[in-house]
C-alpha cells in the first residue's frame, strides 16, 4: 500500500509574490491586445473632454482655462477604472469564465492586486498624453512638483479599487453595466472636475464632498500648480478612505466565494 503524499499549505510572502508574478503575466497576455484601446480611451476622454469644454467659451479667463487642462488627467483615469474594468468582469461573467479566474491556484488577493497594479500602469501614460494635450490646447504653463506622481498613482488606485470592489460585489452583469453607465455619465458632466466647486450649489457640493471625484481632481491638481487648491491634506485622505474602503469591498467578496 502507498503511503499517502504529504501535502504542504501553500503560504508565505514566497508563495504570494510568485502568483502576483503569475497573474500579471496571465492578466497581461489576456489583454495585450486590448491594452493600447484602454490607453486610447484614456486620451480620448481626458484630452477630448478637455477640448470640448473649451468650445463653450470664446475666450476662456486663465484660471479656467487652467481648471479645465488640470482637470483632464482625472478625465482619463475615470473611465478605465470605473468602466473598463467592471467590463472586463461582466464579460468574465458573460462568458462563464468567472468561477475558472477564482480557480487558478493562486492567492486570491493577488488575482485583486494584479489587475490594479496593471490597469494602475496603464492609466500613466494616457494620463501624461491627456495632460500635455489639454495643456497646449489651452497655451497653459505648468508648475509640475514631485507631488504629481503620488497623486497620480492613488488617484488611478483609487478608481481601478472602487471598479473592480462594485463589479464582482454585483452578482448580475447586467446590474453593473447599468450602473456603469449612470457612473459615467454622472461623473463626467455633474462632477468638479474641470470647474471649481464653488460653482454648485451648496448642497451639491456637499455631496461632493464626501465622493472621490472631486478630490481626485483636487490632489492632482495641487501637482500641476500653485495656489489654486485649498484642503489638498483633505483630499488625499478622502481619496485614500475610498480606496481602503473599496479594497475592505473586494477583501470581502473575495473571501466569501467558495
Amino acid at each position: 500500500m502507498t503511503a499517502p503524499v504529504a501535502v504542504g499549505v501553500r503560504r508565505g510572502r514566497g508563495y504570494w509574490a510568485s502568483g502576483l508574478s503569475s497573474m500579471l503575466r496571465f492578466d497581461y497576455v489576456t489583454l495585450r491586445e486590448t491594452l493600447p484601446f484602454f490607453v486610447v480611451l484614456q486620451i480620448l476622454m481626458g484630452a477630448g473632454m478637455a477640448i470640448i469644454y473649451g468650445f463653450y467659451f470664446a475666450d476662456l479667463p486663465p484660471v479656467a482655462a487652467t481648471f479645465i487642462a488640470t482637470g483632464a488627467p482625472t478625465l482619463a483615469i475615470i473611465p478605465v477604472g470605473m468602466a473598463v474594468i467592471p467590463g472586463i468582469v461582466m464579460q468574465h461573467k458573460f462568458d462563464q469564465t468567472y468561477d475558472f479566474l477564482w480557480s487558478l491556484p493562486v492567492p486570491r488577493l493577488a488575482i485583486a492586486a494584479s489587475n490594479f497594479i496593471l490597469f494602475t500602469a496603464v492609466a500613466i501614460p494616457g494620463v501624461a498624453v491627456s495632460m500635455l494635450v489639454a495643456a497646449w490646447r489651452y497655451d497653459i504653463d505648468l508648475s509640475v512638483s514631485w507631488a504629481v506622481v503620488p497623486a497620480i498613482l492613488l488617484a488611478a488606485l483609487m478608481a481601478n479599487s472602487v471598479g473592480f470592489g462594485f463589479a464582482h460585489a454585483i452578482p448580475e452583469p447586467r446590474i453593473t453595466n447599468l450602473l456603469v453607465n449612470v457612473i459615467i455619465f454622472l461623473v463626467l458632466l455633474f462632477s468638479p472636475i474641470a470647474f471649481p466647486i464653488s460653482n454648485f450649489p451648496e448642497w451639491f457640493a456637499t455631496v461632493h464632498r464626501v465622493l472621490p471625484f472631486f478630490h481626485m481632481a483636487s490632489i492632482i491638481r495641487a501637482g500641476f500648480t500653485e495656489g489654486l487648491v485649498d484642503g489638498v491634506a483633505v483630499s488625499y485622505l478622502v481619496v485614500i478612505a475610498w480606496t481602503l474602503g473599496s479594497w475592505a469591498l473586494a477583501a470581502w467578496v473575495v473571501g466569501r466565494r467558495r
